[in-house]
């Protein structure tokens, strides 16, 4: 990569695509590539955002994705047989961690460390390498906790699995793991000990659920959500904790300790992705959707993304939980109508630029999310794309 590049791994469900525009002119070189046994392809985008995309690993059954600015041409992918990890790019992808079989739900790269990276599974498991992929081990049991036998994936009810990874920005030894679906846990030494859905008292004797979710209302306890999708941290804000769950946005400021619930203006509860840009901690994105029905498309589909610009208000403000100082709006401006969008996953890239990706295609904001252009680039057709995972690296 050039200093003025920007690559883009976007992980769908049955391929990784790697998308590269070089140089401030959107020149670009395209990529080798053939139809090989792999179904390897590679092409150029439009005449205005001259993009080279290169199709991999089409067939596997992609999971999850992550990568890092500090290691540009590294990317690693979770399968439902392990972890795939690129060195080149994603011109090609290997096998990495044998010991690391099971279905891969979860991958984070350290903020701190580009060579530590953590991988989740299922059954709900955590393991780290040291050494960008090489080796792996396990870390401490995560099934072993309290909360355990309340873990179900409904699809899957026999079985649970790790949905998100997230490295704290200033302290490599703590990790938020959600498990999809029943709980959010927390370690401050590295996975040595896990701590069971933190911010929570003793649970409560009636077992009711104000809510209709399986899990519980978390706001009756102060608690993390139960069925978190995916987590965001940022720098600027080394204590918050940004969480899209199937059963709404929740937000913490102290490292998960407790949690606010704002939800004001977010017409869809069953929230999926999330960004938030580097510029601007205040400023959240979220997809969302009525359902998981409507959210993966299974019969039809219908997604939208909000955006907030009120999340420094979130807070604890003493005699309330600062919930009803968020408002929510919908962000959609230049995307395709959310009727026949699926939900969208979302990555930051420098300053204010965001990314999205969805069943349309890959599109990018300058402004936070207030605004969304088509990034000009050939998309997989077939079917309906449903991507489960979006890095941007060198756009910094």
């Amino acid at each position: 990569m050039t200093a003025e590049s920007v690559r883009v791994y976007a992980a769908l469900k049955d391929r990784v695509v790697t998308a590269e525009r070089s140089g401030a002119d959107g020149s670009t070189a395209e990529r080798s590539g053939g139809g090989g046994p792999t179904g390897e392809q590679s092409s150029t985008g439009g005449p205005t955002d001259e993009w080279a995309v290169t199709e991999r690993l089409q067939g596997e059954t992609v999971e999850c994705l992550a990568a890092s600015d500090a290691r540009p041409d590294r990317a690693f992918v979770g399968t439902a047989a392990g972890i795939r990890r690129t060195t080149d790019g994603g011109d090609t992808w290997t096998r990495v961690g044998p010991s690391v079989d099971d279905r891969v739900t979860a991958l984070a790269v350290s903020p701190q460390d580009p060579d530590v990276v953590y991988a989740g599974t299922e059954p709900s498991a955590v393991s780290r390498s040291t050494d960008g992929g090489d080796t792996w081990e396990s870390l401490a049991p995560v099934t072993d906790l309290p909360s355990e036998p309340e873990w179900s994936f409904p699809p899957r009810p026999h079985t649970h699995h790790v949905r998100w990874i997230e490295v704290a920005p200033a302290d490599p030894d703590r990790l938020y793991v959600s498990i999809e679906a029943g709980a959010l846990l927390r370690t401050t030494d590295g996975g040595e000990t896990w701590e069971d859905r933190p911010g929570e008292p003793e649970p409560e004797t009636d077992g009711s659920a104000t809510d209709g979710s399986p899990w519980g209302e978390p706001t009756r306890s102060n608690g993390a959500r139960r069925d978190n999708h995916t987590l965001a941290t940022h720098p600027d804000r080394p204590g918050r904790v940004y969480a899209a769950a199937g059963d709404g946005y929740a937000q913490s400021e102290d490292g998960g300790d407790s949690w606010t619930y704002p939800q004001d203006g977010l017409d869809h509860r069953y929230v999926w992705g999330i960004a938030v840009p580097d510029a601007d901690p205040g400023t959240v994105v979220v997809s969302a959707a009525t359902g998981a029905t409507m959210a993966h498309g299974r019969d039809g589909a219908e997604s939208y993304l909000y955006r907030t610009t009120d999340a420094d208000d979130a807070g604890d403000t003493g005699d309330r939980d600062g919930s009803d100082a968020v408002r929510w709006e919908r962000a959609m401006d230049g995307l395709p109508d959310g009727r026949g969008t699926v939900r969208t996953v979302l990555a930051a890239g420098a300053g204010e630029t965001l990314y999205a990706a969805s069943n349309h295609g890959l599109f990018r904001s300058p402004d936070a999310g207030a605004s969304w252009t088509a990034a000009g680039l050939e998309w997989p057709a077939d079917e309906t794309p449903m991507p489960c995972g979006l890095a941007v690296v060198g756009d910094r």
